[in-house]
């Protein structure tokens, strides 16, 4: 396992080759989490450099940062069309680049702009590639807090080991839209287009961290640099 030094390296590195496929003039959905903050950092820079683009966040923390490197935003309200979107994951499946996502808790805002995004690039270390999902992480499922316990039952009737995430004062934690996340464990899952389906389909559910087919291209960063990935298919 690399060190986590390393891994930062990677991150960076991935981070640094994806901020560079954003042109002049483009709308840009602004990811959320760890690896994100460094591709809106690397924008941030060639913003300063002369680059204008317009961001569009997919969290609170994200437009914080973004107004503090001088990135100018927008809303999805006046541009309902996104030219590209830079952010991370937690898994993503070989192959289908199927990814999981939303340990940082952003996944609700990071799927409706990933949605209206024409090119979403996804970006990682080595280590988040997986044969099949969930064979490392959970799939973070945020729900109304009314009634959880009920729908915490519906996802345990689907074969979840669910866990309620919680802030370090043991509160639970609440997503900016004000709803809790269950952190819901599957194992490797056969088959993430079912799942998908199944969650969308249970009451209580707000939205989930499985993002299936959304993925443009990976760009990995490991010991060797940086390398990109398309889905199987694609013809590229």
């Amino acid at each position: 396992m690399p060190t986590t030094a390393a891994l930062n390296q990677y991150k960076e590195a991935a981070a640094e080759s994806a901020a560079a496929l954003v042109k002049e003039g483009m709308i840009v959905g602004l990811g959320s989490g760890t690896t994100a903050t460094h591709a809106v950092h690397a924008i941030g820079r060639r913003v300063s450099q002369g680059l204008r683009i317009t961001g569009i966040p997919t969290s609170e923390s994200t437009a914080q940062l973004a107004r503090s490197l001088g990135i100018p935003l927008t809303t999805l309200g006046e541009h309902p069309q996104i030219d590209m979107t830079i952010d991370g994951a937690d898994e993503v499946e070989l192959g289908t680049l199927n990814l999981i996502k939303g340990l940082g808790g952003a996944l609700l805002r990071e799927k409706i702009v990933a949605s209206a995004t024409t090119r979403f690039v996804i970006i990682v270390d080595e280590t988040k590639l997986v044969p099949r999902l969930g064979t490392h992480d959970g799939v973070p499922v945020e729900v109304i807090p009314f009634g959880w316990q009920a729908t915490d039952a519906r996802l345990r009737k689907l074969g979840a080991d669910t866990r309620m995430r919680t802030k370090p004062d043991g509160q639970p934690f609440l997503t900016d839209g004000g709803h809790y996340i269950l952190d819901s464990f599957f194992g490797a899952i056969a088959s993430p287009a079912d799942l998908d389906r199944a969650l969308n389909n249970t009451v209580g559910v707000v939205e989930h961290g499985l993002f299936i087919g959304m993925a443009s291209e990976v760009v990995i960063g490991g010991p060797e640099g940086t390398r990109t990935l398309h889905p199987a298919g694609s013809g590229r």
